[in-house]
């Protein structure tokens, strides 16, 4: 436990002390990323929350309430659909995505509101080129 700065003495002088005091005892040698510079996403600005989202997204924490990260899932599982080399994924995709929207549409949670619905294969299946059972690629 930290001790308490004593009375009389300047803040700075006693932080000081308590840094080279730990430094003696080799308390910051062992330290993750000791030596590294730190990370630093060259292309944006500063934000000062940079490690509490970095955190998060290392435990697996969403940021977003859970409807708008389904909202943001559902658009992925779209494109990953529309890009997908066979009828069977299209189908393992759509059909995943939407169990989850059905489940969410009947057991909604607090915050915004879904805003979607299931996608129809079939529709998702024509607009990436050739509908289910079409006889194009893995159909």
């Amino acid at each position: 436990m930290t001790e308490r700065k004593p009375p009389g003495v300047d803040f700075e002088s006693w932080v000081d002390k308590q840094i080279r005091d730990a430094e003696r005892r080799g308390e910051f040698e062992r330290l993750p990323g000791a030596g590294e510079p730190l990370p630093r996403d060259i292309e944006s600005t500063y934000d000062e929350l940079w490690w509490v989202k970095r955190k998060m997204a290392r435990e697996g924490f969403s940021v977003l309430p859970p409807t708008l990260a389904l909202r943001k899932e559902a658009e992925d599982a779209l494109e990953a659909a529309l890009a997908a080399p066979s009828e069977r994924i299209v189908r393992k995709i759509i059909g995943e995505i939407n169990d989850k929207v059905r489940e969410m549409m009947f057991k909604p949670p607090p915050g915004p509101p879904l805003g979607k619905k299931p996608y129809d294969v079939e529709d998702v299946g024509r607009e990436r080129g050739g509908g289910p059972g079409d006889g194009g690629p893995g159909g």
